[in-house]
């Protein structure tokens, strides 16, 4: 089956900041989005998540952008508890595979889809913010995209990932900002080859191209979108 006339695109996390961002993007595209946040549906949860994608329109186009660090910040190993732990694995990589579950047989069965995964350079390298779980979720959800793409391309299902740079994006990436101080930020800066910050715009036209045509041939890819401060 070729693309859809007009895909129908489901976003986690369209709230604030990159998913917000992806959903303008992909409706500016001439997409049909649907939006989601924890109000309309919860990740973590598997019936929830159910719930909502049974109800809604055939899903052509996943965006999982729902996760982060929910308000934790750096401990030692030994005093991160397992609710710390498990509550960003949950929300990061459980998340991320509730929602390609629920949605994959309706593609397979089209025989189209697009799946694109929000990561983060931490799972290519280290958190910024030294939280163990949260580099450990993302490497698993771009070893997840590998997995699924060699599992879904018979069906002409692509399945891909973006991983971020450091992008203002929500209240919790403009305190990690601030408080790295005026010495600080400057570093970083100069750390990133194009001597910027990344803006949320710059992962939407990311995901743009992955769910367009000009990307039919790309599968279980990872795409880092960070200004190059990881050049490999």
């Amino acid at each position: 089956m070729s693309r859809p006339a007009k895909p129908v695109a489901l976003v986690t996390g369209t709230a604030q900041g990159i998913g917000r961002a992806i959903a303008d993007q992909l409706e500016a595209d001439g997409l049909e989005v649907l939006r989601t946040d924890r109000d309309e549906m919860d990740v973590t949860d598997a019936a929830s998540v159910e719930r909502f994608v049974a109800a809604a329109p055939p899903i052509d186009i996943l965006v999982n952008s729902a996760g982060g660090v929910l308000g934790q910040v750096h401990q030692p190993l030994e005093a991160v508890t397992d609710a710390d732990w498990q509550a960003i694995i949950d929300v990061n990589l459980t998340g991320t595979f509730h929602c390609v579950r629920a949605v994959v047989g309706g593609m397979k069965h089209r025989g189209w889809g697009r799946i694109v995964t929000i990561s983060s350079g931490a799972g290519r390298s280290v958190s910024l913010t030294g939280i163990q779980a949260y580099a450990s979720s993302k490497a698993a959800q771009i070893s997840f995209t590998r997995q699924m793409a060699h599992e879904l391309g018979p069906y002409s299902i692509t399945v891909n990932a973006i991983a971020p740079g450091f992008v203002l994006s929500n209240p919790t990436t403009i305190a990690q900002w601030e408080s790295y101080g005026e010495e600080g930020q400057r570093r970083l800066v100069e750390g990133i080859a194009l001597r910027r910050l990344g803006q949320a715009t710059d992962i939407a036209h990311g995901v743009s191209f992955f769910v367009s045509e000009h990307a039919s041939w790309i599968t279980g890819q990872t795409l880092s979108i960070d200004g190059g401060s990881a050049l490999f």
